[in-house]
């Protein structure tokens, strides 16, 4: 019930929003459309690399059909793996322009491999049959076009086809010829589940393809690869690496929800995104734990796996597949249907917590499911409760009652023992959540803040609207609750629209670091600081807490933020999406 009002409440404030001029219409980063449901209710896809370069590598299109059909290429196998990885949608990149730039089905376009099977309708046909959606890789991308020493291209073809001179090896040719197969795809495959697209040509913005795609197929879902473009339904974070722990994919990822956002990664720990003739490794902790931790963020795993000529996979990818299909299936009560905890869909505090633990937090309705993906030191879990009163904790998998207690706004789990090596799960059911003030009787202004993201738009219950300071720093946010009220502590949900640590000099935090915090009683005579300090750069919603005092008018003053002078873009920049005023800690529900 809580998450179809959520769905109402985000659709409503999207149309009001786009109404109001401050979202573009039809299509603008925050906007859910009924075309997405199906891809917001999913956790997984898996991604197939698959073309004429597949090992052993043909230049022949008739002989590596041929190979193809000959090895037993089948597409209810690419569906039944898809299905041991709980994923709800398969992407298929042949038309790739590291794979030969192979067209896996008929097509009268001339100018590159096109096969006379309709691998792609066979493949649309079978994961229809089994409630799956199939999306279509679409390059953008003419580089490639001699890779190998082949030309892989047929300019000549092309040419005559459309009765005047192109040239396929140039960006704005070959946006051509990829604008005509669009329109091909649209026209033949309607039950498609849209395309996925390997960022931008200019051909195309400048034909206005994504608004006609959108018109003749508005069932259709685009994806963008690295590219935040406001008109995809989806963005796309490909391969990212370097964080700490090193499954904690979110760390690196940098779109704020309710934006549609995938994972993009490889199952195999080393190699290319296709099957180069190898069979390497496939870590359980690495995958599984950038599965969960997605989940954790409301973030869609697109896992890929190397499809050989004939379809399978190698060896070690076969056996994740089988290994994944029933650890999951024991723990799915958790995953399937979630939300990512501690953001917009309420929740505990997901991260890092004590004595070394590490996991996320998932949440469906009352219940929230904690996920130990790093076990503590010691058999005790400390979790910023966020308000919820707690009623019963159980293991997931063993249905054992956990013992806790609450106090100081912390949950803690005691007396833990028999950890899972990959993923210990607590269900922690729930009485909701309280000792908050609600946002409509507190007045926030900003000392300073850029048109349209007001103060109070992080005070209005809507994940929708966000403050935003203007990259001014320091910037006071001064709460007026209307009356002298008892003040525990500050709830912060930071928008998560950068990464949470520095990957780059030109890629950092801009989150919030030093702060202060002052009282009032009248919003003028503000005194000392009654708090100061500086919170982590870490993703999911964050606390300040003060000694309680009573006061009318609180100030969060932000002295400082993460992002570093060499990234221009998020230096100063300090965004927030929702923060609260509480004036209790939550104690066990009775």
């Amino acid at each position: 019930m809580a998450d179809r009002f959520l769905r109402r409440l985000l659709v409503a404030g999207a149309t009001a929003l786009a109404v109001s001029g401050l979202l573009a219409a039809p299509a603008s980063a925050d906007l859910q459309k009924p075309s997405q449901q199906w891809l917001r209710d999913s956790q997984a896809g898996l991604f197939l690399h698959w073309g004429m370069r597949t090992s052993p590598g043909y230049t022949s299109c008739s002989a590596w059909e041929k190979a193809v059909t000959d090895g037993g290429w089948s597409p209810a196998y690419w569906v039944t793996e898809a299905e041991k990885l709980h994923a709800s949608y398969l992407v298929l990149a042949s038309f790739h322009s590291r794979l030969g730039y192979a067209r896996a089905w008929p097509s009268k376009i001339p100018g590159s491999c096109t096969t006379r099977r309709d691998f792609l309708g066979e493949l649309v046909a079978a994961a229809k049959a089994r409630g799956l959606k199939v999306i279509l890789y679409m390059t953008n991308d003419a580089q490639w076009h001699d890779e190998g020493g082949h030309e892989w291209l047929d300019s000549a073809g092309y040419s005559k086809y459309k009765g005047k001179d192109i040239d396929l090896d140039s960006q704005s040719g070959f946006g051509q010829f990829s604008y005509d197969n669009f329109f091909e795809v649209m026209k033949n495959y309607p039950g498609l589940g849209g395309f996925w697209i390997d960022n931008d040509n200019a051909y195309w913005e400048s034909h206005d393809l994504y608004r006609q795609i959108y018109q003749q197929r508005p069932d259709y879902l685009l994806s963008n690869n690295n590219e935040d473009t406001p008109i995809m339904d989806t963005i796309s974070n490909e391969q990212k690496t370097g964080m700490t722990p090193s499954y904690d994919y979110p760390q690196a990822t940098y779109t704020a929800m309710p934006r549609l956002t995938e994972a993009c990664f490889k199952l195999p720990d080393t190699g290319s995104w296709w099957y180069g003739g190898s069979n390497p490794a496939v870590s359980k902790m690495l995958n599984l734990g950038r599965l969960v931790t997605n989940s954790g963020s409301s973030i869609k795993s697109l896992m890929a796996e190397t499809a050989m000529v004939n379809g399978k996979f190698p060896a070690n990818q076969e056996a994740f597949n089988n290994f994944a299909d029933t650890y999951l299936d024991a723990i799915w009560e958790s995953l399937g249907g979630t939300e990512g905890a501690g953001y917009l869909y309420g929740g505990m505090q997901p991260g890092f917590w004590n004595d070394g633990a590490h996991g996320v937090i998932t949440i469906k309705g009352d219940t929230q499911y904690v996920h130990v993906l790093t076990r503590p030191s010691g058999g005790t879990l400390k979790i910023r409760d966020n308000g919820y009163r707690v009623r019963r904790v159980t293991n997931l998998r063993t249905g054992a009652s956990i013992a806790f207690g609450q106090g100081g706004g912390s949950l803690t789990l005691t007396g833990l023992s028999g950890w899972d090596t990959y993923d210990t799960v607590f269900k922690v059911e729930t009485a909701g959540r309280t000792g908050t003030y609600d946002p409509k009787t507190v007045t926030l202004t900003a000392s300073a803040s850029a048109s349209g993201h007001s103060g109070q738009s992080a005070s209005d219950g809507s994940h929708l609207t966000y403050f935003d300071s203007n990259k001014t720093l320091p910037v006071n946010l001064d709460y007026d609750l209307g009356a002298a009220k008892k003040v525990q502590y500050l709830g912060i949900n930071q928008r998560e629209d950068s990464v949470s640590y520095a990957r780059s000099d030109t890629e950092q935090s801009a989150r919030i670091k030093a702060y202060q915090v002052f009282v009032s009683a009248d919003g003028k005579n503000w005194g000392s600081a009654v708090k100061s300090g500086t919170l982590p750069s870490h993703r999911g919603v964050q606390f300040v807490d003060v000694s309680a005092v009573t006061a009318r008018h609180v100030r969060l003053q932000i002295t400082s933020t993460y992002a570093a002078s060499s990234d221009s873009s998020r230096y100063k920049r300090l965004r927030i999406d929702e923060t609260w005023v509480g004036s209790d800690y939550a104690t066990t529900a009775g």
